[in-house]
């Protein structure tokens, strides 16, 4: 077998095609490359019909069974929460998992678990979901409104483009309005971008 950890430039090149079927060390190797990747998601889906399913008694197994999936997954759950009809997830999502699988998986795990312990009463979701995508400064207020779900829906104070779950009237992509250019634009861009971790 060839081992190709300890091999540079024109030898590991070389070294590749032979190493592809023969060596377990090369698969394990190219496994774990990962380029940097900064990817956070709001994902919201509803219950089908709007049912008011995901109950107090039932949501603790619901939560559970998302987060557990999502940690499976290989994600990162920043916050979780919703109400008896819809669940909020704000999770950072491997570039190696399509989105729309993670959402059917995540969603799959939790109305198996639940169904497994209340069959008389199934959880069944909608097929469709929403998802955004935000950068690293945005997301503690994100979180903080994903974990004020119940207050918010109270109150009357949820954000509508966070809610939504469906395709509405303007299609599917929500466009926001483009900031002219200029140079001190620029220079208090590039500040906060110095000043991310």
């Amino acid at each position: 077998m060839i081992d190709v950890r300890s091999m540079t430039g024109k030898a590991y090149n070389r070294a590749i095609p032979k190493a592809r079927f023969q060596s377990p060390t090369r698969r394990h190797h190219m496994e774990h490359i990962m380029p940097y990747c900064q990817l956070y998601y709001h994902l919201v889906w509803a219950t089908r019909r709007r049912e008011a399913t995901v109950t107090a008694a039932a949501e603790p197994v619901v939560l559970d069974a998302i987060r557990w999936k999502a940690v499976e997954l290989g994600g990162a759950v920043f916050a979780l929460n919703g109400t008896a009809d819809h669940v909020h997830l704000v999770a950072g999502i491997s570039p190696r998992v399509p989105v729309a699988s993670f959402v059917s998986q995540v969603k799959a795990a939790a109305a198996t678990k639940f169904n497994k312990r209340s069959p008389e009463e199934p959880l069944h979701w909608a097929e469709e979901y929403g998802a955004m995508t935000f950068d690293g400064k945005r997301l503690p207020y994100v979180v903080a409104y994903v974990e004020r779900q119940k207050e918010h829906h109270a109150a009357g104070t949820v954000i509508a483009v966070l809610e939504r779950t469906d395709e509405q009237v303007g299609g599917g992509v929500v466009r926001e309005p483009m900031a002219g250019y200029n140079e001190s634009g620029e220079t208090v861009w590039w500040e906060e971008m110095m000043g991310m971790e």
